[in-house]
């Protein structure tokens, strides 16, 4: 395919940050004829402005709804709504908006390396960087790129090609993506986040889908989810493109799934003859939660597409190591367990790592984000040994315990100061019996008490690891 020609062409970009600066140079480099312009006036956005505009781009700060005169193409951050006034403006000029992901797309040169990519609402970070582990492992030069924090501009522009992407995609990046068609995708889950974004869970899930669009090889969807298989089945897809499950349970043909502490393919069998092959043990999957094993299906599924020999998937999931705050064992002490899953921000998540363990002192409560809590509890209840709550919502947490699990102690920390969490872990810890793990799972967003997740995940491993300390000294 050849490059678009931005020369002398007006480009809007809107938003600054990780996507909108890199956006911008590269525009401006083409020859365009840039303003960038955000809602923020702050320190770091004038530092911003500054770096633009000592290469010839004007930048309009606070204010990011007004359309510049004369845009011929506007490139958004990935997180601007679709209902700014700025974007309806675009649309009644007739002036296309894409996101930082569909100029990547179109930048791409004749040779580029093709995208394997991952959706869902749960687990996507992980599965990217298990399929990029993989396809190391087969010898591939590639890269974990996307909404996984690596510019994708900077990955189809490098100097030195890469043969394969292993790209994570947000709702918010798929939404602003119409042209992009990977070679294979995967939809891991779907369940409701972002609706205030995006308006109803119609419209969240139909732009998930997106990512199936125009696929050559092979559509991946979860076997248990059936709203993700419904996608595949929505989707325009290349003639030949196959609908590939993966399932915690035994495949069926055309599925990937476990059998007898295995992971095996019925899907890309390479002899007709041979009914499954052999991929990985679930031991090689670090760790072996259950939706954690459905990571690193998909994951292989997408590899296998892409014509991965076996091995390499093994020798791929045992050399990947997880990021911090997923299903992160801190230590054990006095035989209690204690499970850092931080990056459980909303319920699906905390389901899965609530799933994984059995007693469990829960650790919960932040910011709810519209989210309900009585199916989590309910599902969780005959778990649960006991709960500490914290954070803005926590009430909402404590109403559905008190409905569906009232027998469950629960202690409710009214206080959000920086020693909020110690004392989270102090009264967990008290409640604990050997044998039992306390979770952090909050099912919740973290930036009612926390600057983020990773915060929030580093200040609960400080204390427990202080209080492993003071246990080796008594």
């Amino acid at each position: 395919m050849t490059a678009p020609d931005f020369a002398g062409t007006r480009v809007t970009v809107a938003g600054l940050g990780v996507s909108g600066m890199p956006a911008a140079r590269v525009l401006h480099a083409r020859g365009a004829l840039v303003t960038a312009v955000t809602d923020a006036d702050d320190e770091r956005s004038r530092a911003q402005a500054g770096e633009l505009r000592a290469l010839g781009i004007t930048v309009r700060l606070g204010d990011g709804s007004t359309l510049p005169e004369g845009t011929e193409l506007v490139v958004t951050a990935p997180g601007w709504q679709p209902g700014k006034p700025l974007f309806a403006a675009a649309e009644a000029a007739g002036v296309p908006v894409w996101g930082d992901v569909e100029l990547a797309w179109r930048l791409r040169g004749p040779d580029a390396a093709p995208w394997l990519a991952v959706t869902g609402t749960n687990g996507k970070t992980t599965t990217v960087r298990m399929l990029s582990a993989i396809l190391e492992a087969a010898g591939h030069r590639t890269a974990a790129v996307g909404n996984i924090g690596v510019s994708l501009l900077d990955a189809v522009l490098a100097e030195e090609p890469y043969d394969v992407l292993a790209v994570e995609l947000s709702s918010y990046q798929l939404h602003w993506a119409p042209s992009v068609r990977p070679h294979s995708a995967a939809v891991l889950n779907l369940a409701p986040d972002h609706l205030d974004w995006h308006g109803s869970m119609a419209a969240y899930a139909a732009d998930k889908g997106r990512v199936y669009e125009g696929n050559q090889v092979a559509c991946v969807y979860n076997s248990a989810d059936p709203a993700t298989e419904e996608l595949v089945r929505a989707a325009d897809v290349e003639e030949g493109c196959r609908a590939i499950g993966f399932t915690l349970g035994t495949p069926r043909p055309s599925e990937l799934g476990v059998v007898e502490g295995y992971l095996v393919d019925r899907a890309f069998v390479p002899d007709r003859a041979q009914q499954a092959q052999e991929l990985a043990e679930v031991a090689d999957v670090d760790p072996p939660a259950p939706h954690n094993i459905a990571n690193a299906l998909a994951a292989a599924a997408l590899a296998r597409a892409f014509g991965v020999p076996a091995t390499a998937v093994r020798a791929g999931l045992r050399a990947f190591r997880p990021d911090p705050h997923r299903i992160e064992h801190v230590a054990t002490i006095d035989g209690v367990a204690y499970v850092d899953d931080s990056k459980a921000t909303n319920t699906h998540a905390a389901e899965a790592s609530l799933a994984a363990y059995e007693p469990i002192v829960w650790i919960a409560g932040g910011l709810a984000k519209g989210a309900t809590f009585d199916e989590l509890v309910q599902g969780a209840a005959k778990r649960l040994r006991a709960v500490v709550l914290m954070g803005r919502d926590r009430a909402l947490i404590r109403e559905a315990l008190a409905r569906h699990a009232p027998n469950v102690p629960v202690v409710d920390l009214d206080r959000a100061d920086t020693g909020a969490m110690s004392e989270a872990v102090r009264e967990a810890a008290g409640l604990a019996e050997s044998g039992d793990t306390v979770l952090l799972a909050p099912a919740c967003a973290s930036m009612d008490m926390f600057t983020n997740y990773n915060v929030r995940g580093d200040l609960f491993a400080e204390a427990v690891r202080a209080r492993a300390t003071a246990a080796e000294g008594d």
